[in-house]
């Protein structure tokens, strides 16, 4: 136990003494934690308050054209603005960047005379399939189609939410016009606006209710999101001190003279663990205190702790110990520093990608969706998720621990084989 001791002092003394190690662990997952969460709640906030804006140029002088905007600016997805003069793609793309709008709209020539028309040809047919007698309307051409400009930095997904958001405005106006214009043949009259109002909105209402372990209703957050990833992420990072400490050991010649010793260097990996798990935990602390505490002050959603504290202690603690492990054995099988460095860091953002912590894995298809079972990161993830999201409890998570304990065991004999090739144990 003295042995352990000492070793434990020296590898906490070292780890003070690593100032930029320590940034690296707590600064800039911290810093990350709160401008991905910043940037992530305004995405997700983004059709209730920040509206995209978007600049529509009518050639119409048709009502039809003129009630299009009016839909158009009441789906609460757009901040509307009016370009005028605009000729051709050029024209319209000068306009756009004048006043920085990431969507354009063109309403054709003749759209309110060519609605009209078609409306009244369907509502034509309308009255014969009823057996009425129908006033003879010609067929009608097909409408122009509305042509839509976009910022290339809007991602498909945006893109084809605006896309139909257009294209239910736009179905608004035919539907209206077809049913005014089938009322005008059966009474010979305008529809009232009251009657019409009436039959356009009566919407069956959606419920949107969010599945959980416990029977919560609490929709979550980017905050519930983000905290819980970004906490992993920095628990991984470890690699960059950890890893470079192993190193370091080697590159100096510690490692023989701590041979010389009445110990074993084992316990000097021990040492390593205890003292960094007891890092990743701290880390963890931390994180989820300023998700508390700090959040609110900042705008943005407050983190709400899963009721099972005893399950989230254990999540973290496991997968500190996963990090920590793969952090030595990747610092026993590089040759410098840099390389402990170089490689840690990039496999690092590598495991997090194919885990689910910067895409989704359920956005995953083929081989990458198969691959994220390899990476601890994704079972750390689903188990925090499990917790956070859905309210679980410690035997909802136990199908992702006994996975990241088993990944963390194979790192550890990877790491004890490798001390032993290179006669170190």
């Amino acid at each position: 136990m003295f042995k352990l001791r000492a070793t434990l002092v020296k590898d906490i003394r070292i780890l003070l003494r690593d100032k930029v190690g320590i940034s690296l662990m707590f600064v800039m997952p911290i810093i990350l934690v709160v401008v991905v969460t910043s940037i992530q709640n305004s995405t997700f906030q983004l059709v209730n308050k920040n509206k995209l804006p978007i600049l529509i140029c009518n050639r119409d002088t048709g009502k039809i054209s003129a009630e299009l905007i009016k839909d158009i600016g009441k789906i609460g997805m757009f901040k509307v603005s009016l370009a005028v003069g605009v000729q051709d793609e050029k024209a319209m793309s000068d306009a756009m960047h004048g006043k920085d709008a990431m969507l354009g709209v063109i309403i054709p020539a003749n759209f309110s005379l060519k609605v009209s028309a078609k409306s009244k040809s369907i509502a034509g047919k309308a009255m014969t399939s009823f057996g009425l007698q129908a006033d003879s309307v010609k067929k009608a051409g097909d409408i122009d189609p509305l042509t839509i400009y976009y910022n290339p930095v809007l991602q498909e997904s945006l893109r084809l939410s605006v896309e139909g958001g257009v294209r239910s405005a736009l179905q608004l106006v035919e539907s209206r016009e077809t049913l005014r214009s089938l009322y005008f043949s059966i009474n010979e009259k305008q529809l009232p606006e009251e009657l019409e109002n009436e039959m356009l909105n009566n919407k069956t209402a959606i419920n949107e209710i969010p599945v959980s372990k416990d029977g919560t209703r609490t929709t979550p957050n980017a905050t519930q999101h983000n905290v819980p990833a970004w906490t992993i992420f920095a628990m991984f990072f470890v690699i960059m001190s950890l890893g470079g400490s192993v190193v370091r050991e080697k590159v100096s010649g510690s490692f023989i003279r701590l041979k010389t010793l009445p110990t074993n260097y084992l316990v000097g990996i021990l040492s390593k663990q205890i003292t960094y798990l007891g890092v990743t935990i701290l880390q963890a602390a931390v994180i989820f205190s300023l998700g508390i505490w700090m959040f609110p002050h900042m705008g943005l959603s407050a983190l709400n702790l899963p009721s099972d504290w005893l399950a989230l202690f254990i999540v973290t603690l496991v997968c500190g110990w996963c990090a920590v492990s793969y952090a030595i054995c990747v610092g026993v099988f590089a040759g410098t520093q840099e390389q402990a460095n170089g490689f840690g860091a990039v496999s690092i953002v590598i495991l997090a990608c194919i885990g689910g912590l910067m895409v989704p894995s359920f956005a995953m298809q083929g081989f990458f969706k198969s691959a994220a079972n390899i990476s601890p990161m994704h079972w750390c993830l689903q188990a925090y998720y499990t917790l956070f999201l859905e309210g679980g409890k410690l035997k909802d998570i136990i199908n992702n621990i006994v996975p990241l304990f088993i990944i963390t065991i194979v790192l550890q004999l990877i790491t004890i084989l490798g001390l032993k090739r290179k006669n170190l144990i």
